[in-house]
């Protein structure tokens, strides 16, 4: 995952948390402590774990590619309109082309909207506002994921925040824009190739002066690159009927190339190679701003005074993944462990090298235990429950926690006291529930697997 979208799924988060209140974060708090670095690297380590957990990282990943899928969209359209307009400039060659209007066809509305983009970017940086709108909608729709709806208004915030939607938008309008004019290009340039067009002007009210100076004014920056300019007897004589003249028709042919991509092209090529300069650099600066509400009210949560004066015990490489193996983890020891027991004696006689913490039946206790797994974590943990009660939401959800806090874990489904029975139907849902968490169980004492490390 790229820089970027860490960012952008910490301010989704930012934004969730805003208008919907505070998620149940503790083990994400807990997790982000435990990873150490600075205020900002444990924000984002928050971030990135409640994202996962809450599906926000798929719903980014299908944003993504409604994204990319909605960008190709538009790209077609650009190229389909920027062909509709080459085709609507030159005809099809059974009447003279009017130079003018050819180039009004092609040219005229990019460049009006080049000329409110340009002042847009000046005066208001929202330019490009309506095309970049519908990309996101396009986006939002193509990903078909409900969580993605957050994630636009996380993205602009965030570029906002840093001046960077402009650049970004930029990117977006002359690319297309590009793209359409290349389009038109191409086709003009078929049509030429493929058919005899002759070319005139044509006016009522302006002198033949004016076309012949307008004309000349056009080519010069074309004629810099090699384009060729009618002459100005060509020019005047077009005045009257399209001339049946191999030179002249080329020279209007290239007259009319050279306008279109010297004018048309070659500025919104410039554009975007500027706003994608500007947006990568811009990219690279982003950073979180710790002074928002959302972020200011973390500072206690996860990084505690006694942390910021330097009482922090180093964190192990690698914790929380329940698939690791003794080997790959800097975990020691044997420690057991019981869920909310109805009078039952405990604990049970144990072997010196695996050590009791008792019996987890309120939440200052779960947060103290898992707080010290979280530091010192054990190569073996057996979590002692009672199958007589109910595999709830929270008993499973602190299960796979502690799982999570240990090398291996297995889980002890304790036997009935003398006298009762077990109902098989709510041990029955224990035994699915602990499949689906991927845990070994048994009911009977795993304390040899406790003490060596096998059964």
């Amino acid at each position: 995952m790229t820089e970027l979208q860490n960012l952008w799924l910490t301010e989704t988060i930012r934004l969730r948390e805003e208008h919907a209140g505070p998620l149940e974060d503790q083990e994400a708090n807990r997790l982000a402590r435990a990873a150490g670095g600075d205020l900002t690297t444990r924000i984002r380590h928050r971030a990135r774990w409640l994202a996962d957990r809450d599906g926000l990282t798929q719903a980014l990943r299908h944003w993504l590619q409604g994204a990319r899928l909605a960008l190709v969209v538009l790209a077609v359209l650009a190229i389909i309109s920027g062909a509709g307009l080459g085709f609507a400039a030159l005809g099809d060659g059974r009447a003279p082309v009017n130079v003018f209007w050819a180039l009004g066809s092609l040219l005229g509305l990019n460049v009006l909207l080049l000329i409110g983009w340009a002042l847009g970017l000046i005066f208001a940086g929202e330019q490009g506002a309506t095309l970049g709108r519908l990309w996101l909608w396009l986006s939002e729709k193509l990903a078909r994921d409900a969580k993605a709806a957050q994630l636009a208004p996380a993205l602009l915030l965030l570029l906002q925040r840093h001046r960077l939607n402009r650049w970004a938008l930029g990117v977006l309008v002359n690319g297309l824009w590009l793209l359409a004019m290349l389009s038109a290009l191409v086709i003009v340039l078929l049509l030429m190739a493929t058919r005899r067009y002759g070319f005139v002007w044509e006016t009522t009210i302006l002198g033949g002066e004016t076309f012949v100076a307008m004309t000349q004014a056009l080519g010069a920056l074309p004629a810099l690159l090699g384009f060729s300019v009618p002459t100005v007897e060509m020019i005047r004589a077009s005045g009257d009927a399209a001339l049946n003249i191999e030179s002249a028709r080329q020279a209007w042919a290239g007259w009319l190339v050279g306008v279109l991509l010297v004018y048309g092209v070659l500025p919104r090529l410039c554009l975007a190679l500027l706003c994608l300069w500007r947006w990568r650099r811009g990219r690279a600066s982003l950073r979180l701003d710790l002074n928002l509400p959302g972020y200011a009210q973390l500072r206690e949560r996860l990084m505690p005074s006694s942390e910021r004066l330097g009482v922090n015990d180093a964190a192990p490489a690698q914790l929380h993944r329940i698939d690791s193996t003794v080997g790959a983890m800097e975990s020691d020891g044997a420690l057991l462990v019981a869920i909310e027991l109805d009078e039952r004696p405990w604990p049970p006689k144990l072997p010196d090298s695996v050590k009791n913490a008792g019996i987890l039946d309120s939440r200052e206790s779960r947060h103290k235990l898992l707080e010290q797994l979280s530091r010192f974590p054990p190569a073996r943990l057996a979590i002692a429950c009672d199958p007589r009660r109910s595999p709830d939401r929270g008993s499973l959800a602190l299960i796979a926690e502690l799982a999570r806090s240990a090398s291996a874990t297995r889980v002890w489904l304790l036997q009935a006291p003398p006298g009762e029975a077990l109902d098989g139907e709510r041990l029955g849902d224990w035994h699915n529930a602990l499949q689906q968490l991927q845990l070994p169980f048994a009911d009977c004492a795993p304390m040899n697997w406790l003490e060596t490390g096998h059964d």
